[in-house]
C-alpha cells in the first residue's frame, strides 16, 4: 500500500506544483536568449550550456570550472537567489518483506511527489569574493509511523571563496581559499566525491534502490562539517588543493544548521586533512583530467560522548579519477571514471560492543564509470556501472554491483526530465538469497522518473 503524506505536505506539494506550472508557462513565453536561468547564469550573461556540458547541470565545462575556481566572481553582481526542485516517482521490482517493527513498510511504488527543494544564495560579493550556499527542504524527512511524513530543512552544500587570477602571455595562475562544509565540494570536476552523484534522492522507501542510493566514491567523514582549503590552478594544467576539517560548531555552526546534535558528524580537533591533485589538458573541443585525492578523518561514533576517546574511530580515504569531455555543438560527450579506497578503524567501544578485539578495521573499495551524451543540449542519455567490495570484520559483505541506464530531455535550459532504470547483479555480497530469506539482488531493480528544475 502506498504511504500517504500529511495534509501540510499535500498542500505544500500543491503549491509547488502550481508554481512549477506557472514557471513553465512563463519560460515558454520568453524569447530564447532570455530564458530564465539560475543566479550564476544571470550574473555572467551566459546560457546554461556555457557552464554545463550539454546543459546537463551541474556537470561543468572548462568555462564553468574556471568560473568556480575564480570564486564565482566572473560577471556583474545581480540577484543572488535561485531555487531548485525535484518532482519524482519511483518503483521497486519487488519490495522487501515489511519489517513489523518499521514505522512504514517499504512500498512498491509511489505516485508522483514533490521530492525535495533547495534555496541557493550564490554569486559575486566583491571582485575577489563569492559564494555558493544551499539550504534543502525534504518533505519526507521524518516518518511519523502512521503513513504520514513531516518535512524539515537543513544546510546542504556550502562553499565561500576568496580567489584571484594572475594571467599574461607568460603565466596563468588561479589561486584562492575555500571555506566549505563538504570535502571536495570545492572541486571543479564532477568525478569528485561531492559531485559525481548529483540527481537529488527522494526519501520515501520506494526510492531506496534508485541510482542515487547505489555506491558512489565518497569520504567516510561525510558532509556538514567545516573546512578551510587553499588551492591553485597553474597554466590551466595542474590543480592542487590542501585543507583540513573540524566539527561545524561555534562560528561555523551555520554549515550544519538544521541537523540535530546527535546526527552531526563530530570530528576530533582540526587535524583532519584533505588533499587533491589533478592534471588537466585541453585541445580543440576536447578536455581531459587525471586526478588523485585523499582524506584522513578522526570521527566520533554518532551520538556518543566526544569526551571519551574510546568513542573515536577513523577513516582513511585515497582515490583516483578521470574525466574526458568532447564539447562541440551539437554534441556533448562526457566519460567519468572514479575509484575510492577506504579503511575504517573502529572505536574501542564499538568493537567492545561487538565482542571484537581493539584496532580492528575494514576496507571498502568503490568504483564507478559513466558515459553520457547530449545532442543539441536537449536530448541525452547515460550508462553507468558501479561496483563495491570490501572486508567483513565488523559488518556484512558490502559487495554490490549494477548498471544504471538513463534517458533525459531538456526542453528548456533550466528543466531536465529524466528516466533511470537501475539493475543489480549483486547486493550485499550475493546474487541470490542475499538476506537469507530468499531475496535476490534483482528484486531491487528500480525505475525512477524525475523532473528537475532550477530557476
Amino acid at each position: 500500500m502506498t504511504a500517504q503524506v500529511n495534509k501540510t505536505d499535500i498542500n505544500f506539494a500543491r503549491w509547488i506544483a502550481l508554481a512549477f506550472a506557472v514557471l513553465l508557462l512563463g519560460i515558454g513565453l520568453l524569447p530564447r536568449y532570455a530564458q530564465a536561468v539560475p543566479a550564476f547564469a544571470r550574473q555572467t550573461g551566459q546560457n546554461c550550456v556555457a557552464c554545463h556540458a550539454g546543459g546537463q547541470f551541474p556537470e561543468l565545462t572548462p568555462y564553468g570550472r574556471m568560473f568556480k575556481m575564480t570564486g564565482y566572481t566572473i560577471g556583474e553582481r545581480t540577484i543572488p537567489v535561485s531555487v531548485m526542485g525535484v518532482v519524482s516517482s519511483s518503483r521497486i521490482a519487488n519490495p522487501p518483506t515489511p519489517d513489523p517493527t518499521a514505522p512504514t513498510p517499504p512500498s512498491k511504488s509511489v505516485t508522483p511527489i514533490f521530492a525535495t527543494g533547495s534555496l541557493f544564495l550564490a554569486g559575486k560579493i566583491t571582485d575577489n569574493i563569492g559564494g555558493f550556499l544551499q539550504v534543502t527542504y525534504d518533505p519526507y524527512a521524518f516518518d511519523n509511523g502512521d503513513g504520514t511524513y513531516s518535512g524539515h530543512s537543513n544546510a546542504d552544500n556550502m562553499d565561500l571563496r576568496f580567489a584571484n587570477r594572475i594571467a599574461d602571455t607568460q603565466r596563468d595562475w588561479v589561486y584562492g581559499l575555500s571555506l566549505n562544509n563538504n570535502p571536495s565540494v570545492s572541486d571543479p570536476w564532477n568525478t569528485s566525491a561531492a559531485w559525481m552523484q548529483y540527481v537529488p534522492v527522494p526519501s520515501p522507501s520506494s526510492s531506496a534502490y534508485i541510482d542515487g542510493t547505489t555506491p558512489f566514491p565518497g569520504f567516510g567523514s561525510g558532509g556538514n562539517i567545516a573546512g578551510l582549503s587553499a588551492y591553485v590552478f597553474w597554466n590551466q594544467t595542474v590543480y592542487a588543493e590542501l585543507g583540513t576539517y573540524r566539527t561545524a560548531s561555534q562560528a561555523v555552526s551555520f554549515m550544519s544548521a538544521g541537523i540535530d546534535d546527535a546526527s552531526k558528524t563530530k570530528l576530533n580537533g582540526s587535524n583532519n586533512p584533505y588533499w587533491r591533485l589533478a592534471v588537466s589538458h585541453e585541445w580543440g573541443p576536447n578536455n581531459i583530467m587525471l586526478g588523485a585525492t585523499g582524506m584522513t578523518a578522526h570521527v566520533f561514533d554518532p551520538g556518543s560522548d566526544t569526551g571519551d576517546a574510546a568513542n573515536l574511530g577513523s577513516y582513511h580515504n585515497t582515490g583516483i579519477d578521470m574525466q574526458y569531455q568532447y564539447l562541440l555543438d551539437p554534441h556533448s560527450v562526457t566519460i567519468q571514471v572514479a575509484h575510492m579506497h577506504q579503511e575504517q578503524t573502529y572505536s574501542d567501544n564499538v568493537l567492545a560492543g561487538a565482542g571484537l578485539s581493539s584496532g580492528l578495521s575494514d576496507t571498502i573499495n568503490v568504483s564507478r564509470a559513466k558515459v553520457s551524451y547530449v545532442y543539441k543540449a536537449k536530448y541525452g542519455g547515460s550508462l553507468a556501472a558501479f561496483n563495491m567490495s570490501g572486508t567483513t570484520n565488523n559488518q556484512g559483505d558490502p559487495g554490490t554491483t549494477g548498471i544504471t541506464y538513463e534517458a533525459f530531455y531538456i526542453p528548456v535550459q533550466n528543466l531536465r526530465i529524466g528516466l533511470q532504470y537501475t539493475t543489480y547483479g549483486k547486493y550485499q555480497g550475493a546474487t541470490t538469497n542475499y538476506d537469507g530469506n530468499g531475496r535476490n539482488a534483482s528484486d531491487n531493480n528500480s525505475l525512477f522518473l524525475y523532473a528537475w528544475f532550477a530557476y
